[in-house]
């Protein structure tokens, strides 16, 4: 919930889907309406009517796509609501975290582009890396988890690197940061299976970015716990919808008369009550709702996707699941 919410949804809805937890982007909320605000709300969950945990990012994603001025100290950045200037440090992006309440706080670190130089991808490492120790020792609530986060580019090697780095300082969870930015899958999924080889596999290992299906399957199987993603909301808004034969795009003019469900093998409540032809109909006039029922489905539908994936582990048929998945998505 970029701003305190998905768009389109509540909190009760997330609760009704069986979301166990919802993202808060910190850049956003320290701006609107500002952290202190919603701590003297009860935190973010309170304030959101929000019965389940928090994670919020640092605001550094966000932030350095702004061109901000860094330096080992932090950086300074122009808001996009006032043009007002604003200084995030380590600690700074810890406190304000703290603010919002947030059950996982993630550091501050340093993203950088793909493709990148080896120099680049190392500088990044470095100030992630020299963050990563502030933060930690600035972290005050032991009611609130920290998670590191790995860097390190698609090279194999500094993954490694990267991920022992921030592994030796001690975090509680460890996201994998700076993937899904433009690479292709074939070049993610072997920096992420290296990164991963360096990470505590008794700890939370959470692929930031990600959330197309094939993805999500072949990280699961390399390891990963937990992903966050705006695909689902952001193809629902737009009428595209997540089924079990791949995507469905139902403004389609061939569904204006359709009875079917978005995807008959789906138990959501959208698949229950609702047609193609309405949905189709609804986007054709412009009605917001379709956009609110197609983003609950595709909610509702990757939620169920890990279900299977978790029952799968435990029965020991994530193999076949993995091999199915892929046939559609792949």
């Amino acid at each position: 919930g970029t701003r305190g919410a998905v768009k389109y949804l509540s909190a009760l809805d997330y609760e009704q889907l069986g979301a166990q937890i919802v993202l808060g982007n910190t850049y956003h909320l320290m701006l609107r309406p500002g952290s202190e605000m919603i701590s003297r709300m009860g935190g973010l969950a309170t304030f959101a009517g929000w019965r389940g945990l928090t994670l919020t990012d640092s605001g550094g994603y966000q932030i350095f796509s702004l061109e901000p001025d860094v330096d080992d100290e932090g950086v300074t950045f122009t808001s996009t609501y006032d043009g007002s200037k604003h200084r995030l440090t380590p600690e700074t992006a810890v406190l304000t975290q703290e603010q919002l309440g947030a059950d996982i706080q993630m550091v501050l670190d340093v993203c950088p582009p793909l493709p990148s130089s080896e120099h680049v991808v190392r500088e990044a490492m470095r100030r992630t890396s020299l963050w990563a120790r502030r933060a930690r020792a600035s972290h005050r609530r032991a009611d609130q988890s920290l998670f590191g986060i790995v860097q390190g580019g698609i090279d194999e090697r500094l993954r490694r690197e990267s991920a022992r780095d921030i592994a030796s300082v001690g975090f509680d969870g460890y996201g994998i940061g700076g993937l899904s930015v433009g690479e292709t899958r074939a070049e993610m999924l072997p920096a992420l299976a290296a990164a991963l080889e360096e990470l505590p596999a008794d700890q939370p290992r959470y692929l930031m970015g990600v959330g197309d299906p094939a993805s999500m399957i072949e990280a699961i199987g390399l390891g990963v716990d937990q992903f966050d993603c705006v695909l689902q909301t952001r193809l629902g808004r737009h009428g595209t919808a997540l089924t079990s034969t791949g995507r469905l795009n139902v403004k389609r003019a061939e569904f204006a008369e359709s009875e079917e469900p978005i995807d008959a093998s789906c138990t959501c409540m959208v698949c229950r009550s609702h047609t193609r032809g309405y949905l189709r109909h609804l986007f054709q006039v412009g009605e917001p709702t379709a956009s609110r029922l197609v983003s609950l489905h595709n909610l509702a539908w990757t939620l169920n996707l890990m279900s299977r994936a978790r029952s799968a582990i435990i029965g020991g048929t994530f193999s076949t699941l993995r091999r199915e998945v892929l046939e559609v998505w792949g």
